[in-house]
C-alpha cells in the first residue's frame, strides 16, 4: 500500500516561504517522500486558506507560481485533492460538538480529521499539535 502524507495550511505555506525557517527542513521531507513515491493528499478546504494566506503574503506571480504547482501535482497524480461533501461536512460538524472543549480548532481541520479518518492516514504535515489532541492517532510530522 502507498504510504500517505496529509498536508495541512501550515507544511503548504511554509513550503512556499523560503524564508521560513522550517522550509528547508520541509522542503527535504517533501522530496523524499515524493522520490518513495508517497502519495501527499490535501483537502479542498485547505487549499481554500492556503490561497487565501498565500495572496495576502507573497507577491502575486509567487503566490500564483506556487498554487498552479499544487494544481499541477494533483492533475499529474502525484497529489491527491480531497473534497469536502455534503456527508464530510456534516461530520466534521458533528466534530465540532465531539471536540466543545477544544473551541480553537478551525473547521477546516475538523473537515481534515473527517478526510484522514475516511482516507486511512496517520501523518500530517503541520504544526498544529490539535491533530494530535482528538484522539484520532494523527501524527504531526516534522
Amino acid at each position: 500500500m502507498r504510504r500517505k502524507l496529509f498536508i495541512d495550511t501550515w507544511g503548504w505555506l511554509v513550503l512556499a516561504d523560503r524564508r521560513d525557517p522550517a522550509h528547508r527542513k520541509l522542503r527535504r521531507l517533501y522530496q523524499t517522500f515524493s522520490r518513495q513515491k508517497g502519495l501527499c493528499v490535501t483537502s479542498d478546504y485547505v487549499l481554500d486558506e492556503v490561497i487565501t494566506l498565500l495572496f495576502r503574503r507573497a507577491p502575486f506571480l509567487p503566490a500564483k507560481t506556487f498554487s498552479e504547482a499544487i494544481f499541477a501535482a494533483v492533475e499529474a497524480g502525484t497529489m491527491d485533492l480531497e473534497s469536502v461533501t455534503t456527508d464530510r461536512f456534516h461530520r466534521a460538524w458533528a466534530f465540532r460538538s465531539r471536540y466543545a472543549d477544544k473551541p480553537l480548532i478551525s473547521f477546516t481541520d475538523l473537515t481534515s480529521f473527517v478526510i484522514m479518518t475516511d482516507v486511512g492516514i496517520t501523518d500530517v504535515l503541520t504544526e498544529d499539535r490539535h491533530f494530535q489532541q482528538v484522539g484520532l492517532g494523527l501524527r504531526c510530522v516534522p
